[in-house]
């Protein structure tokens, strides 16, 4: 699944990101790239608690 996120503009925030994405499923492969803010995740949780637990974490995410 991949994600846009507005607010994603440095490196701090993609770490932040990652970690949110593993708060959900600590198996997750994650791609944050704050240069095109988008984030590419290969995950077994679904869509909406990703979704969900990125916003919780101040990065509120479109599907890209």
């Amino acid at each position: 699944m991949q994600f846009h996120i507005e607010n994603m503009t440095c490196g701090g925030c993609a770490r932040s990101v990652t970690k949110a994405v593993e708060s959900v499923d600590p198996q997750a492969r994650v791609n944050a790239d704050p240069v095109t803010k988008t984030v590419t995740i290969v995950s077994g949780a679904s869509t909406a608690s990703i979704s969900k637990a990125l916003a919780d974490a101040g990065y509120p995410a479109s599907a890209a």
